[in-house]
């Protein structure tokens, strides 16, 4: 089966981004799944033809308004039918908004308070935690013959 039969999405790759400004923590409370009324990072599925990076971007001006830009790999979570990989999110621009669909509140929390939220759930949580570390996987330049290949590694590893 050709990918332009699947549909356009990826049921099978997602992302998420951990951004934080000025102590807080952007978290966004979901309206549908096992998600539903938690306050979680935002994130979503990969489009064919995307990379992880574009989608970490494009999810977040749809679900927030806010722009960001993929930093460091700070999470990852395998399994045998899919994977689920967590970015550091720098903020580059925006007001933080509702999308009204997929959630019905996005704030700038503050990360203590996050941390200590009973609807923030424990994934959320150890994401965040990684990221206040500012600990993970750079994205470390590198030649490849096939566009759109990205490596992270630890830096010492040059």
């Amino acid at each position: 089966m050709e990918t332009a039969d699947l549909g356009k999405t990826n049921w099978s790759q997602s992302v998420g981004g951990v951004c934080i400004k000025d102590g807080k923590v952007l978290l966004a409370r979901h309206t549908y799944g096992n998600g539903k009324g938690m306050l979680i990072i935002p994130g979503g599925y990969v489009d064919f033809g995307e990379t992880p990076e574009q989608t970490l971007k494009r999810e977040y001006m749809e679900e927030t308004g806010v722009s960001v830009h993929a930093g460091r790999l700070i999470g990852m979570r395998f399994s045998a039918k899919d994977w689920y990989a967590v970015f550091e999110a720098i903020y580059e621009e925006g007001e933080a908004r509702s999308d009204g669909d997929e959630n019905d509140e996005v704030i700038w929390m503050d990360i203590t308070d996050a941390l200590a939220d009973n609807t923030v759930p424990d994934l959320t949580k150890k994401m965040i935690r990684c990221a206040v570390k500012g600990e993970g996987l750079p994205l470390v330049p590198y030649e490849s013959k096939v566009q759109g290949r990205n490596l992270y590694t630890f830096e010492d590893c040059n």
